[in-house]
């Protein structure tokens, strides 16, 4: 059988008529498409005579309008509006800006016992919703070390302190810069010297002392040279007459806060410090029942110390100096000593210009001797110790915890750290005592291995935070139990580990008891920092946190005040958050992009790092050329 067979003329006129009339289908969609385009891109955009066509065509269609996000919904979530208008720059002259420590707002609370100058913040309709610039001139920071001895003039531009404390060794201030010779009103032959006179009355090099604070901190020399012995400092002081000394110790790469002593307790745990440092520092410690040093003893470690120079300290070779009576000085002295001793410390030297304290390691012979010292009453048990965010100050003493009264009166209340650095990572006794709901020893070791995975991720997606010495000030706004903090121990960081008053755990003395330092804060405001502290910032979960508390350009907004230009940033937190984040930060001039979860691109939590866009004032001539315009 034949296998083709012949075509007939008729069949082939017919497909010619169906390939004829498919043809002027084609033809019509063809020409509908193009009529269709034209009322969408305008014709210029094919006219290649300018420019090439890509160009042309991507200055019509902008690359913002295209969604590059994965979505993880089943329906697309609904798109945020741009919100890059609604952050102006604000004034030159806030570039300062301090919110919860505005000098005029100040004034309307009471003068006893300072509480005008603690921490007082705005009402959030009064909250500045713009960004706070950088001074005119300012330069990136120098790195450490070298910054802990220099600073740029145009960061702080404040020669106060060089004049007033001229003959002290503060500060100096020379062409550009700012130079800083370690010097202190108590310490004439520098802060070395000064630490290496303190190291021959007790032992600073055994790794027993890792965490002190230093109560009016000036620029917080004595900070900045314990580091070198591996002792980190929590410096603080009021934000006074001596406008820039936090400023100044930031600007160095030392931590600091804005704080004084008044009427609520410092945001700090209990037993959280090894040592605590006044030179100088002005505050009545005998006054007032003794309250202040009774919050020393409330954040000072069993066993840790008490340091004091300056006045009424050997008042009797330097009264004339000090510009006080006799009778005076040695009434003040006779006040802080009896305090001392009903707080049950011991006095283990007195050195020339230095005094020292020791708190004892439990409180089982001082619960025998309040049967003669009447007071201070040991505080209730219903007055938590470790809560410390506007929390009024008591004059009462704080008990350590309960110890066995057979047992040794050298046990440890609370439980023994290891010497630093063993300290960092060992388990902290409040995870080995089972203080924290649902925190466990395993959990603990665990979480330190999970932090040390995270960072070295983080270290490729932003490169500054892998190069040694780029970052030194950094911030860690959620820290849990200090396990970011921990992991970044060998680089030359020091990181300020808050707790936020939200958390479900108050983990803030694990923090401690780690060798770390940290601080209580509610981010629905403002921190007690001057603006561009920190070099690099860390929220992990923040805005999930705090979704229903505050609105999220309201963090953003003090992220940004905080973050000096050209630091960084990483948010991790969900990736439905993220987006709006990333959205909101167009308008802080901030460069990012969200990257996937380092375990997996299939996690709901993302990573969003970001960089701050340098930028400061304008020039003053050209500031009041536009001031001049605006008022013709």
């Amino acid at each position: 059988m034949n296998l083709f067979t012949r075509t007939s003329p008729r069949d082939k006129k017919s497909n010619l008529y169906y390939i004829t009339l498919v043809g002027l289908l084609c033809l019509g969609s063809y020409l509908l498409g193009i009529w269709r385009t034209s009322s969408v891109i305008p014709r210029a955009a094919f006219d290649y005579s300018t420019g090439p066509p890509c160009e042309k065509f991507s200055k019509t269609i902008s690359t913002r309008d295209l969604d590059f996000n994965p979505h993880h919904n089943p329906r697309d979530p609904p798109p945020v509006p741009s919100t890059a208008a609604s952050f102006p720059s604000c004034s030159a002259r806030l570039s300062e800006h301090t919110p919860c420590e505005d000098a005029k707002r100040s004034l309307k609370f009471p003068r006893e016992r300072l509480e005008y100058r603690q921490r007082h913040c705005p009402e959030r309709d009064e909250a500045l919703k713009c960004r706070i610039p950088a001074p005119y001139g300012y330069k990136t920071t120098f790195r450490w070390p070298e910054s802990r001895d220099v600073a740029w003039f145009a960061n702080v531009p404040h020669t106060e302190l060089t004049v007033e404390k001229k003959n002290q060794n503060w500060v100096r201030y020379e062409n550009d810069r700012f130079w800083f010779p370690g010097g202190g009103t108590m310490f004439p032959r520098g802060a070395d010297a000064y630490i290496d006179d303190i190291g021959r009355l007790i032992d600073l090099s055994d790794g027993s002392i890792r965490t002190a604070i230093d109560t009016g901190c000036g620029v917080a020399s004595f900070g900045a040279y314990l580091l070198s012995r591996n002792i980190t400092t929590m410096s603080f002081a009021p934000r006074d007459t001596h406008e820039a000394q936090v400023q100044f110790a930031l600007e160095r790469g030392v931590p600091a806060m804005i704080g004084i002593m008044a009427t609520i307790r410092l945001p700090y745990p209990s037993r959280a410090f090894d040592l605590a440092h006044c030179s100088r520092c002005l505050i009545p410690w005998g006054q007032n029942d003794g309250v202040y040093l009774m919050e020393v003893d409330r954040v000072l470690r069993p066993g840790g110390y008490w340091i004091l120079s300056g006045p009424p300290i050997n008042w009797q070779k330097r009264w004339k100096g000090w510009e006080r009576t006799m009778d005076d000085l040695n009434a003040e002295q006779t006040q802080i000593e009896q305090v001392a001793r009903s707080l049950c410390w011991k006095k283990v030297v007195q050195r020339d210009d230095l005094a020292i304290w020791q708190k004892p390691l439990n409180h089982i012979h001082c619960k025998k001797t309040r049967q003669v010292l009447k007071k201070p009453e040991f505080c209730r048990h219903d007055q938590d110790p470790d809560m410390a965010w506007y929390t009024k100050m008591d004059s009462c003493l704080t008990p350590l915890p309960e110890v066995d009264e057979a047992e040794d009166l050298k046990t440890v209340a609370g439980g023994k750290v290891e010497k630093w650095p063993a300290r960092l990572n060992a388990v902290p006794p409040r995870v080995n005592n089972g203080d924290l709901k649902d925190i466990t020893p395993e959990g603990f070791l665990e979480d330190t291995e999970l932090w040390k995975k995270r960072v070295s991720y983080y270290k490729k997606l932003d490169y500054q935070l892998g190069e040694t010495g780029r970052y030194r000030n950094v911030l860690d706004m959620n820290a849990y139990v200090g396990g970011f903090a921990a992991a970044l121990a060998d680089e030359p960081v020091w990181v300020m580990n808050v707790v936020p008053v939200e958390a479900k755990v108050n983990t803030l003395g694990v923090i401690y008891e780690r060798g770390l330092i940290g601080t209580y804060q509610n981010w629905c405001e403002a921190m007690s920092t001057y603006p561009r502290t920190y070099d690099f910032i860390h929220a992990d979960s923040v805005f999930t946190l705090y979704q229903d508390k505050c609105e999220p350009e309201d963090i953003l907004l003090e992220m940004d005040r905080i973050l000096r230009p050209g630091g960084g940033v990483i948010i991790r937190d969900d990736v439905d958050v993220l987006i709006k984040v990333k959205e909101l930060t167009k308008g802080l001039q901030w460069e990012g992009r969200i990257a996937d979860h380092e375990k997996s691109p299939h996690e709901r939590v993302k990573i969003y790092y970001a960089v701050k866009q340098y930028w400061t004032v304008t020039a003053p001539e050209e500031e009041d050329k536009n001031n001049t315009k605006a008022l013709s």
